[in-house]
């Protein structure tokens, strides 16, 4: 176990990965930066405000200085700029891939590549450098298809940077706004079908084991409506997902990749994470990510029966248990239960989201037996917390299954408040998965 670790990011993610690292034995102290006010509450958590999370020389003076035996990289971004290749040629140990190994993430079209030479199925997709050609491509699939196509920004995106289109025309229009906001190139995508789900392995370049797999809902409204978000909410176990789909999605999605990123010379350490979508035609990978997803995070982490950091600080060293030892070793133990997760967003999000609006009623949220973790808030000089970011707050119940999930995390989001606030009220209200919804 990793006595000193630092974790880089200050969002919801980041503070279920401090929530629960802080609470493993052996662990002496947490070190989250910048992290946030809310992160730094957490026992045994440090808070290094002010740092900049893509500084790869910060990152490693800050690890040296606090003298961490394991830096778990959050967020997207940092992976990108190369953080973790600074803390390799450092010789500190590190979680999370180098800029190489995240461009699975940083660029969907890489990703099709990797995907194709594994062997792994997606969507039919072509790559485009301006909206011309792009648009006719996207209104000849979409003919061809009948069913529309997705039009993805081939770079980091936040999670915002795809539309879900029904026809050509559509596309055009999600074609030019990303255009023009300087989102190209784009990737074009036949549009599939079905169910979604998130299955994210702990790998250590060449071995994988899984954590329990989620559901994460995308768009900003009830109903599946509204614009595409970073995430409205999430939940785990999946109903339509069992433990032997997790060991054949590993043994087909993630080991594979993992195979192919080592065969290119840049091998993945860290949170592999799958974006599928089961359709009528099989089982197909829809988008890689670099890290753990967010909101899923926050739903799955509080699963986990076992301590997570003896698990990271051995993959960062490339020595995960061999992939032949039992099946069931591959996936990390989980408590008899289940959690959901509900979003609570600014006003105006994702377009403009607005800060500044107090919030009330958290303490009560706890109370009610809630988790409640921050991605967008901050401190005011009157000691209350006030909004600070798109997706302000996860609020996440835990029951003996879903739907006692559920009843928690409503009634918790309903006791908390703020002005504009917005979240979804049809979170595993069925238990039926986002259909189509895209990514």
């Amino acid at each position: 176990m990793p006595t000193r670790i630092l974790v880089v990011g200050g969002g919801g993610r980041e503070h279920a990965l401090a929530w629960k690292l802080g609470a493993e034995p052996g662990v002496n102290e947490i070190v989250a930066a910048p992290g946030s006010d809310a992160i730094a509450a957490e026992p045994r958590v440090r808070r290094v405000a002010g740092l900049n999370p893509l500084d790869p020389a910060a990152v490693v003076a800050i690890a040296r200085e606090r003298a961490a035996e394991l830096v778990v990289i959050g967020p997207e971004a940092p992976l990108a700029a190369g953080v973790a290749d600074a803390l390799v040629d450092a010789g500190i140990a590190v979680f999370g891939p180098t800029a190489a190994a995240a461009r699975i993430e940083s660029s969907k079209a890489f990703c099709h590549d990797v995907a194709e030479a594994a062997g792994v199925p997606m969507a039919r997709s072509a790559t485009f450098a301006s909206a011309g050609p792009a648009i006719a491509h996207a209104r000849e699939e979409a003919s061809r298809s009948g069913s529309g196509v997705v039009v993805k920004a081939d770079g980091l995106a936040a999670g915002k940077g795809v539309a879900v289109c029904n026809d050509g025309d559509a596309a055009a229009a999600a074609i030019e706004t990303l255009f023009r906001a300087g989102a190209g190139p784009l990737v074009i995508e036949e549009r599939l079908r079905g169910p979604e789900a998130s299955v994210i392995a702990i790998c250590d370049g060449q071995r994988a084991i899984a954590l329990p797999a989620a559901r994460d809902h995308k768009r900003l409204l009830d109903g599946d409506a509204g614009p595409n978000t970073g995430g409205m909410g999430a939940y785990s176990p999946l109903p339509d997902l069992t433990n032997e789909d997790v060991d054949r999605i590993v043994a087909t999605i993630h080991r594979p990749i993992l195979a192919e990123m080592a065969r290119r010379g840049t091998p993945f350490r860290g949170f592999l994470y799958a974006g599928l979508i089961l359709t009528e035609r099989g089982l197909y990978l829809l988008e890689c990510n670099a890290r753990l997803g967010d909101p899923e995070a926050q739903v799955i982490l509080p699963r986990l029966a076992s301590p997570l950091g003896p698990l990271l600080l051995a993959a960062a060293r490339g020595r995960l248990p061999d992939d032949d030892a039992d099946t069931a070793a591959q996936r990390l133990p989980v408590l008899p239960n289940a959690s959901l997760g509900i979003v609570l967003a600014a006003a105006g999000y994702p377009e403009a989201p607005r800060r500044g609006d107090a919030i009330t009623g958290l303490g009560e949220a706890s109370a009610a037996g809630a988790l409640v973790f921050h991605a967008g808030t901050k401190r005011t000089d009157g000691g209350g917390l006030e909004t600070d970011g798109g997706r302000v707050l996860t609020v996440v119940g835990r029951g003996h299954d879903l739907a006692a999930a559920r009843d928690v995390a409503e009634q918790a989001a309903d006791l908390i408040s703020w002005t504009g606030m917005q979240h979804r009220h049809d979170i595993g209200a069925t238990l039926q998965a986002p259909v189509g919804a895209g990514r």
